[in-house]
């Protein structure tokens, strides 16, 4: 049997699945922790990858792989390959200000036609303003700019920093849905001839020109210096619709750390209100994506709060009404992104001597962040998004009572994959398609 690799390189940890081609049964897998922060030193995750894949057995009978990770982080290199500082992820929020920036340059609604996005401090544009406005001797050695992803899978495919000369920059590649994310490459048609970047918007951030990766289309592969087949990879959503084996009419809604309420479309969405990302998939379809800072702590800590495990904390929900006798919680216990509200908090309301019982504040918090997610898929509704089916994946979809209350509050049928390692999964389903 033909086997594949696929990778997540997430912000967390990377892992690795080592997958049978054919039926998409796991072989054999890996893992490595990354190191926390919002700004992290990329050979950490270059370190993590070797020593994941070597748990997973190495790559010898390996016949193609394809690696899918974080989107938006910053990996900027100098002409040798060197990287120039540390990588800031998308979780660095320093790059506020550079957003407000950019979006009052060039207007939201320009923007949005030009990219499908308007600027926030996750994406790739605003980090490269950031650093021309903070670290301009750093920004002036940038010769070229990489996603995670990319950069790994360059120097997996034998790329890397030299001593003379220049680096091999133009082997860098990526995809569509990780370019999505960058705010400086339209996800809409693109004349032939056109890698789809948009040169005026990179050189207003970073204040010059510079090598981006080529955007490989979605069974377009490259080889690595073994003769694999190496496929183009994906962001972290993209990957997991890839797969859970999402189509279109199905949203994915991710309860983890943060939120993410994503659909895939076969036309490009676009939103001048910011609510709505115009991102592209991994399969040559589109995948308008809302994301929420509250989701699974917002369980996390009301569980703390009673005293409970995840399981009592289900238990107790379960046990009362819907609506929670009119106790509801606005779960903004770190602000917000969706709304965009990132100095709000959380806030319990219609509290009485009869309401207010262990049971009603179980239930008013599932129904609050399952409430959030729920405005995710009216955003992608009011757009025209097809919506047929929720999929439930991530670690607070294994509560039993977000299960059973999410058809309630989402508003549509709700299925619950297996867990699995979808990012990795959905890299290794792409690696597939080269064998």
């Amino acid at each position: 049997m033909a086997l594949v690799m696929g990778v997540d390189s997430s912000t967390q940890s990377c892992k690795v699945v080592i997958v049978d081609a054919q039926t998409g049964a796991i072989v054999r897998e890996g893992r490595a922790p990354h190191p926390d922060g919002t700004s992290v030193d990329p050979d950490a995750w270059w370190t993590a990858l070797q020593q994941a894949i070597a748990e997973a057995g190495g790559l010898a009978d390996v016949a193609a792989w394809s690696i899918g990770g974080q989107q938006h982080g910053m990996v900027a290199l100098d002409a040798q390959g060197n990287v120039v500082r540390d990588a800031l992820l998308w979780n660095d929020t320093r790059s506020a200000a550079a957003a407000a920036d950019l979006t009052a340059e060039f207007g939201a609604a320009a923007l949005v036609a030009r990219t499908g996005l308007v600027p926030v401090a996750s994406f790739t544009i605003t980090k490269l303003r950031w650093l021309r406005d903070h670290e301009p001797e750093n920004a002036a050695r940038v010769a070229a700019v990489a996603l995670p992803h990319d950069w790994l899978t360059w120097r997996l495919r034998g790329f890397g920093p030299v001593a003379d000369g220049r680096a091999a920059l133009d082997e860098l590649v990526t995809d569509r849905s990780d370019a999505s994310g960058t705010g400086y490459w339209n996800p809409g048609e693109v004349e032939e001839g056109d890698d789809g970047y948009d040169r005026e918007l990179l050189i207003a951030a970073l204040g010059h020109d510079a090598v981006l990766p080529r955007v490989l289309g979605p069974r377009e592969s490259v080889a690595d210096a073994d003769g694999r087949r190496v496929g183009p990879g994906a962001g972290d959503n993209a990957g997991a619709a890839l797969g859970v084996g999402a189509r279109v009419g199905d949203v994915v809604v991710s309860i983890g750390t943060s939120g993410t309420v994503f659909a895939i479309s076969e036309q490009p969405v676009r939103d001048e209100s910011g609510t709505v990302a115009g991102f592209a998939d991994a399969d040559g379809h589109f995948l308008p994506i809302v994301v929420t800072l509250n989701a699974a702590r917002v369980l996390d800590a009301i569980g703390r709060l009673l005293g409970v495990d995840h399981a009592e904390l289900s238990r107790l929900a379960l046990a009362a009404e819907p609506g929670a006798a009119g106790l509801a919680l606005l779960p903004y216990f770190e602000g917000e992104r969706t709304p965009n509200l990132p100095d709000a908090s959380a806030s319990l309301t219609g509290m009485t001597l009869a309401s207010t019982t262990r049971e009603n504040l179980a239930r008013a918090a599932v129904e609050g962040m399952l409430g959030g997610l729920g405005a995710g898929l009216d955003a992608l509704r009011e757009l025209g998004v097809p919506i047929e089916r929720a999929l439930l994946i991530g670690g607070g979809a294994q509560s039993e009572a977000v299960r059973r209350i999410a058809p309630d509050v989402l508003g549509v049928p709700v299925e619950v994959p297996e867990p699995g390692e979808y990012v990795a999964l959905g890299a290794a389903r792409q690696a597939a398609w080269m064998v």
